[in-house]
């Protein structure tokens, strides 16, 4: 059985990491190169880096923190924020990273996936989705895929949350893995910094419609809300933020909880 993997998240603003609830009330975390030695240190299974504010700034991602937080670490990193096209992604691979997250840019236009599969493969590829839950979903039109009827709850967000789409999330995650995106990075915004546990049944749904990995992502608050991510939400991987920078749990600790509740996770 496939170990599943407990991965801290740097969302970066300024060069510093910050924190905030449902995307709002940002607060200072501390220093990305420092903070991804230690989550090195503690058997974290992947790294995430999110440069927060490059699509909404529209600027490119700070490849100078790249550089630094990839220095520090030996487990697999992906970075995300900023990304428009194939020369992005290779310019963030010589930085340091093994994974490369899209999300504005590939809302913006599918076809930069499929482009940056073809260049350096799907499994390079991570589509990170920020959604929340809507009452009255509308119908959308994907650049090169026509009308796709939004029959879901969810609705997708892009430029760090700030500019909600007509795009229903499961619809988009159908698509974007048939265009070669090789993971998906699931982010609740409602759940996002409160606590009170993953969106279950949202990730459930996109984890059955897909054949790739998924990863929960928002709302971490107690060792049970990463069982029942990995159980009923059906997801391959659980990222955590403020939880792991403020030290309220510890990466082996998690670990350690998921390992004797039967779940495989790679030993610390």
């Amino acid at each position: 059985m496939l170990t599943r993997r407990v991965i801290p998240c740097l969302d970066v603003d300024a060069g510093r990491v910050v924190k905030g609830v449902s995307f709002v009330d940002i607060r200072d975390a501390g220093d990305p190169a420092e903070l991804a030695a230690f989550y090195n240190a503690e058997g974290a299974d992947e790294l995430v880096f999110l440069d927060i504010t490059a699509s909404s700034d529209a600027r490119d991602t700070m490849v100078d923190v790249v550089e630094k937080v990839s220095s520090e670490v030996f487990i697999p990193l992906t970075v995300g924020g900023g990304i428009r096209s194939v020369d992005d992604m290779r310019r963030m691979l010589e930085a340091g990273a093994d994974k490369v997250s899209v999300n504005s840019a590939a809302v913006a236009s599918p076809r930069l996936i499929a482009d940056c599969a073809r260049e350096f493969g799907s499994q390079c590829v991570v589509l990170a989705m920020d959604v929340k839950r809507v009452a009255n979903p509308v119908i959308s039109d994907i650049e090169g895929y026509g009308n796709v009827p939004a029959e879901a709850f969810w609705q997708v967000y892009t430029h760090g949350g700030r500019r909600p789409t007509a795009l229903d999330a499961v619809k988009w995650a159908r698509l974007a893995t048939e265009s070669g995106a090789g993971e998906l990075l699931v982010t609740s915004m409602d759940a996002d910094g409160q606590k009170t546990g993953y969106d279950n049944e949202l990730l459930s749904v996109i984890s059955d419609s897909v054949t790739v990995p998924v990863i929960a992502s928002g709302g971490a608050g107690t060792l049970d809300h990463f069982y029942d991510a990995l159980v009923e939400g059906k997801s391959d991987a659980v990222l955590a933020a403020s939880l792991f920078h403020f030290g309220e749990l510890r990466v082996a600790e998690v670990k350690s909880y998921l390992a004797e509740r039967g779940i495989p996770v790679r030993e610390v």
